[in-house]
């Protein structure tokens, strides 16, 4: 049963017209889970509720770890193989936000919905749809609620795991909220920090050009604007976030910027990384202001080709579902796979907007076929139908 892909293939309409009798259990595990706070740092909450749900699924081996991963285990028939389906459980949202969702008959809406309370949200139901779908399954299923990804987490959760856990892991699934039909199979090299401007107690405001930290911080960022970027290998450099003041009339003392350089190349990362570190020093020097650069995440490029059986598996699966596959690099959990040389994939669940603001929003009827997908790749890698084609 399943013993090639095109099984696979035609048994997914089955898969979903099944999977649309257990929405209400999704949607009450969606709306409990993310109406938990779960800022990166302050996720036990949401942890104690994964485990919660994996116990009363039957889920054996349930723990945390010394991270705060939530860990629950499906053992297979055969239990050859060892696999990990995972869903980041942190969010950018602090805990003192409003966590309240709006479910409509179409949508449901609130912060943190996509990204990532719907990918923990079936990772919680997946044991029930296993079950209830009658699926046999040969490999051990490790069910993970990662803890620590987001920021300065830097995927420490998975991380941690990953290097502790002593059996061969043949692969990885990362399931993220948004977008239906996001594929990720290789990751960017990226590093991930944050300047910081501050002016000494001790600062000369009568000096020429005195103007506070916020004007300098723009002197920083027009510095990096020049940096020359090539077109080959692909590489940006991402803005994220600028802070800074405390009033109209009060020059600032203090201001941050946040930034993201992305590249195909792991040594154009580390060559951009350079020339804003002399960026820095230069503005620094010239302004007196005390200026730092700090490293919070970085990443290496790498992940399976294109022609990987694994990924055209996965793109023969969307296709299958009529879902036109979006092949795009990746910096979250699948990194932490790549690292450790395991095939992985990342997928998206459904489709959504507003994504990372208060008013974040996913769609209800496509979630169904999301998870359809999802249980196609595991089957892919539960038979080992990539493993004979490498």
């Amino acid at each position: 049963m399943f013993d090639n892909l095109n099984e696979i293939v035609k048994a997914l309409p089955r898969f979903h017209n099944e999977l649309l009798e257990l929405n209400e259990i999704l949607l009450a595990n969606l709306i409990m889970i993310g109406e938990i706070p779960a800022p990166t740092f302050e996720e036990e909450h949401r942890i104690d509720f994964l485990k919660n749900r994996f116990t009363e699924s039957g889920l054996l081996s349930t723990s945390s770890d010394e991270t705060g991963n939530a860990l629950g285990v499906l053992y297979g028939e055969k239990g050859e193989r060892n696999i990990i389906v995972v869903a980041h459980a942190d969010t950018v949202f602090p805990a003192t936000a409003d966590h309240t969702l709006s479910i409509q008959m179409d949508r449901v809406t609130g912060p943190a919905v996509g990204d990532n309370s719907l990918g923990c949200a079936v990772l919680a139901t997946l044991p029930k749809i296993l079950d209830v779908l009658n699926i046999p399954i040969y490999s051990n299923i490790i069910f993970m609620g990662s803890s620590r990804s987001l920021g300065r987490g830097n995927l420490e959760g998975l991380r941690f795991f990953l290097s502790n856990f002593k059996d061969p892991i043949v692969a990885g699934l990362c399931i993220e909220g948004v977008e239906l039909g996001r594929l990720s199979y290789t990751s960017l090299g990226m590093l991930r920090g944050e300047i910081t401007c501050r002016m000494p107690e001790s600062y000369d405001w009568t000096r020429f050009g005195a103007v506070g930290a916020i004007v300098i911080l723009n002197e920083v960022i027009n510095k990096i604007l020049e940096i020359p970027l090539p077109r080959r290998p692909r590489t940006t450099v991402v803005l994220g976030s600028i802070h800074g003041g405390a009033s109209f009339n009060t020059i600032a003392t203090s201001a941050s910027l946040r930034f993201e350089v992305r590249s195909e190349a792991e040594g154009m990362v580390k060559n951009i990384a350079l020339e804003i570190e002399d960026i820095v020093a230069t503005v620094a020097s010239n302004t007196g202001a005390e200026i730092k650069l700090e490293r919070i995440a970085e990443r290496r490029p790498g992940g399976i080709p294109f022609n990987h059986f694994l990924a055209r598996a996965a793109r023969s699966i969307l296709n299958g579902l009529n879902i036109k596959p979006r092949i795009s690099p990746s910096t979250s959990e699948l990194s932490a796979f790549i690292d450790r040389k395991i095939p992985a994939l990342t997928v998206g669940i459904t489709n959504g907007e507003h994504l990372n603001e208060p008013n974040e929003t996913i769609k209800i009827e496509p979630i169904s076929i999301g998870i359809t997908q999802l249980l196609g790749l595991l089957l892919v890698i539960d038979r080992g139908l990539y493993i004979e084609h490498q």
